[in-house]
This record gives structure tokens, C-alpha cells and sequence, in this order.
């Protein structure tokens, strides 16, 4: 039956609608898909096993007391011995002189104020050369500098010059105790106690931990340090001062002070410089009690190599590691990977934990920055930046058209 006017009206109407709708439609749906902002991808991590090291074993002696330390670390790698404060003897004089030193500021090329010295320094060379103490000569009227004076007690450990650098530096030997107690709490040197400048008395007295420490601030301040690594120099009207330290120049050693009680009581602040791994590592420590010098040195030197073999040089990633990976919805994949090889110096027990930010990624090159890694290593952090392995490009117009649910 043919079709009347209306019908056909209404059969070309509804192929008019039609057509526009679908011409709007795509009007809308081709620039919506092909311009539509990518989704974010997010990386999956991926496992990344850290290296499991040996505790390092450490030969500390068996007599008096003993600690190793890092200088790049806080606390001690290794000690033994007694617990309770033990007489330091000389080692005193490394706390008079940084006591000395914060009323009386040197500069490293810096002589200082002229010491001049009288009837009370006269005193201080006749009463220890009466109690054995080591003295060198003395006049009234002789005229030092500071770093003269601070040489002669470092060096050739004379107490008499101890004695007087710190009546000179405070008035008195009981102005002098007195700030020393002060600076030795302001340091948190709470097991350390000073009755004199010297050492020569056996109430002088500190635990290995607390030396340690005392030996990383000798090794930090600039004037300590570079006269105790001096062999030797000449002081006017005293000749050549020598260092009493035999150790110096030895496996690295640089310092710092000998202590010596009777015959059978030696002790050695030490502070070394090695190289690991082309690394420059400076050991600090103290042994104390030792039966004489000769032992304490072989002891500090093997307790040095010990400490030197527990630390081992690891590699934390290699250029090109892989630490994350992306599969994007269009099959484009790359890698987060290490942007360089980095390597570190990793004492024996520390433990080394892993920790990924990888980025979220729509397009990248490869090369790009993918975020970064980060070792945990003992007490230290070392970040490593990533990197993408190869190119994340637009998934193209036809993926676009046939994957709308992947854009909205």
C-alpha cells in the first residue's frame, strides 16, 4: 500500500533527525577521544633484594678498656673492657688544651697571645718532677705564645707546661677544674672527671665510650689536630719538641695523645686515616690499661685493620637496574631503572633497606625522570634517581576510537 504525505513526511523527518544526531554525535565523540587526556599509569614495584652483609669481628684487648669509632658515625663500632671510668693519665691534657681553647680561641696559623712565666710555674716543674711527673725546663721571665706553650704539652707531654697553660687560662688550677667540669657536662662528657691539668693523678678519670667521643672533638678542632699529627718542632729556648705518640705516621695514624701511669698503665687516644674503596674512612679510639706502650700500639694497629676489613664497598644499583615497571592499557611498556651506578662504603651489621617512589606516568621519553630509590643504609640515606627505559608514546587515533572506557 503506498505510503500517504504524512507517512513519508514523517519517514524523511525521522531520517533527518537521525543523520544530525549522528553527525553531532560524532562532531563530539571524535575530538572528546582523540584529545581526551591520557590516565594516569602507575608503576608496580618490584622486589629488590638489599645486600645482607657479615657482622665484622673485632679484636679489642683484653685489659683496661678499649673503643673504635668512625668519625663519620655516632657511637662506637666496637669496645670492650671495663664499663666503669678508668685514669687517663696524659690523655688529660687533650681536654686541658680544648678546655684552654674555648676561653682562648687560636686560629690554625695563629701563635696567639705571649705567655710569660713566674714564681707559680717554677712551682708546678719542682713539685712534678718530685711525683715523677715529666717536666721540661722552665725560667722565670721566659716568654712563650699560646701555640708555643700548647705544643710543648701536646707533643712532649710535659705536665708542668699543662699545669701552667691552664693557671694561665683561668688564674688557677681551681678556676681551671671548674671550667673544665663545665665544658666536660656542655659536651655530655657525663662519665669524665678532671681534679687537675695534667694527669698525674689517678683521679682523672673517663670510660672508653666518653674518649671516643673526646677523640672526635680533638680530631674536629683544626689546632688539636694539627699539632698532634706533627712529628715534631722547634720551641725557642727548648730546642726540638718531639711527639712521645710512635705510632704517628703509622698505618694511617695521626694522633692524639699518650697517657702513661707508673710502669704498667699505658694508654693511647688514636685517630687513623685509611683509605677503603677509594674512600678516605678516619678511625677514632682509645685504649686504656695497656701493661706498656709497645703492647697498646700492636693492639690499636690490629684493632685498625679489623675496623678497616669491616667495612665493604657495595654497589646499590647498577645504570640500568630495574626497580619498577609500567604496562600501560594501549601495550606500551617501560622500565623505572637506575639513572647511574652508585656505590658506598657499608660497615659489616648495618642494615640496608630499600624504599621506591616510582611516578605515575601518561607519556615519557626514554630518559625522562621516573622518580627515585632510596637506600637506607645505617644511619645514612642515599637516593638514587630513575629513569625510564624506553619511550611511553600516544596510543594513536584508532585506539583512541575503539577504547573510551580507557579514556573516561
Amino acid at each position: 500500500m503506498p505510503l500517504n504525505q504524512r507517512q513519508i513526511f514523517r519517514r524523511r523527518r525521522l531520517v533527518v533527525f537521525s543523520t544530525v544526531g549522528v553527525v553531532l554525535a560524532t562532531a563530539f565523540y571524535l575530538p572528546l577521544t582523540l584529545l581526551a587526556p591520557l590516565g594516569q599509569v602507575s608503576a608496580t614495584v618490584l622486589s629488590a633484594a638489599a645486600p645482607e652483609l657479615a657482622e665484622p669481628e673485632l679484636t679489642l684487648p683484653s685489659y683496661g678498656a678499649s673503643a673504635i669509632s668512625a668519625l663519620d658515625r655516632t657511637g662506637v663500632l666496637a669496645r670492650a673492657g671495663s664499663e666503669e671510668p678508668l685514669p687517663i693519665a696524659s690523655i688529660t691534657k687533650v681536654i686541658t688544651s680544648l678546655v684552654v681553647l674555648d676561653a682562648k680561641p687560636l686560629a690554625v696559623d695563629e701563635a696567639g697571645p705571649t705567655i710569660t712565666f713566674g714564681q707559680p710555674d717554677l712551682d708546678y716543674y719542682y713539685t712534678q718532677q718530685a711525683q715523677f711527673g715529666l717536666v721540661w725546663p722552665v725560667f722565670d721571665g721566659q716568654q712563650l705564645s699560646q701555640r708555643e706553650v700548647m705544643n710543648v704539652v701536646l707533643l712532649a707531654s710535659a705536665n708542668n707546661y699543662a699545669q701552667s697553660l691552664a693557671h694561665w687560662a683561668f688564674g688557677s688550677e681551681k678556676a681551671f677544674t671548674a671550667a673544665a667540669a663545665q665544658w666536660l657536662k656542655e659536651q655530655g662528657l657525663e662519665q669524665t672527671t678532671l681534679t687537675e691539668a695534667s694527669g698525674i693523678q689517678e683521679t682523672n678519670q673517663s670510660t672508653a665510650e666518653d674518649l671516643t667521643e673526646l677523640a672526635r672533638l680533638a680530631i674536629e678542632n683544626p689546632v688539636i689536630a694539627e699539632i698532634v699529627a706533627t712529628p715534631s718542632t722547634e720551641v725557642p729556648g727548648l730546642g726540638t719538641v718531639s711527639n712521645r705518640n710512635q705510632l704517628l705516621g703509622i698505618d694511617g695514624v695521626d694522633g692524639i695523645k699518650t697517657g702513661t701511669l707508673e710502669d704498667d698503665w699505658a694508654c693511647l687516644l688514636f685517630s687513623a686515616d685509611v683509605v677503603i674503596g677509594g674512600e678516605k674512612k678516619t678511625f677514632v679510639g682509645v685504649v686504656l690499661g695497656g701493661p706498656d706502650h709497645p703492647t697498646v700500639a700492636a693492639a690499636i694497629r690490629e684493632l685498625i685493620a679489623d675496623a678497616t676489613a669491616g667495612y665493604t664497598e657495595v654497589t646499590l644499583a647498577s645504570d640500568g637496574d630495574e626497580f619498577a615497571e609500567y604496562d600501560t592499557p594501549w601495550g606500551d611498556e617501560a622500565a623505572a631503572v637506575a639513572s647511574n651506578t652508585v656505590k658506598k662504603l657499608v660497615w659489616g651489621d648495618d642494615e640496608i633497606t630499600i624504599t621506591v617512589d616510582a611516578s605515575p606516568v601518561r607519556l615519557a621519553d626514554a630518559g625522562d625522570n621516573a622518580g627515585t630509590v632510596h637506600f637506607r643504609v645505617g644511619n645514612e640515606t642515599v637516593d638514587i634517581s630513575l629513569e625510564f627505559s624506553d619511550e611511553i608514546d600516544d596510543p594513536g587515533p584508532w585506539w583512541r576510537l575503539t577504547n573510551p572506557q580507557s579514556l573516561f
